[in-house]
């Protein structure tokens, strides 16, 4: 303790000066804050207020633009009956030059493969395939898969 005091004693000048400056540091601060309060005390406050809003702002827009509406996922098993009284016509066929491997192509584009699936279940290309569909759209005067496939069914070439 003795240590301490003879310590202090030593230094009293060099810490009266330090604690005179954090007083002046501490009273320069208030006058600061003051000064920044009365003289800019409109700007401040409108600040506040701007800040305020803008939470209120995004706050809100979260709320209204959350999804209110949950997606319900239904399984249901569909059975598709084949026409079994389904009578191929091999005139047509025969008139639009249709191959039989552009008719398997045809009848796999019904059931909705892709490209991709009809070429690995054929064991050809995905090129040779594109080929074979192209052929067909030009043959049957489609633009479009579904329009292929529904002109193919009214001319009676799939079920």
């Amino acid at each position: 303790m003795k240590l301490i005091l003879e310590k202090i004693k030593k230094h009293k000048e060099l810490i009266a000066y330090a604690f005179s400056m954090a007083v002046m540091l501490l009273l320069l601060n208030w006058f600061k804050y003051r000064f920044l309060i009365i003289q800019n005390q409109t700007e401040v406050y409108i600040g506040i207020i701007a800040v305020f809003f803008t939470l209120v702002g995004i706050w809100t827009s979260k709320k209204l633009t959350k999804p209110q509406v949950k997606t319900v996922i239904v399984e249901k098993e569909i059975v598709v009956q084949k026409n079994l009284n389904f009578n191929l016509n091999q005139a047509e066929l025969d008139a639009r030059k249709i191959s039989k491997r552009e008719l398997e192509v045809l009848e796999l584009m019904a059931e909705g493969l892709s490209n991709q699936e009809i070429a690995s279940r054929l064991f050809v290309s995905l090129h040779t395939i594109k080929t074979h569909t192209s052929n067909l759209f030009e043959k049957l005067e489609a633009k479009r898969r579904t329009q292929a496939v529904e002109t193919a069914k009214k001319l009676q070439l799939i079920p």
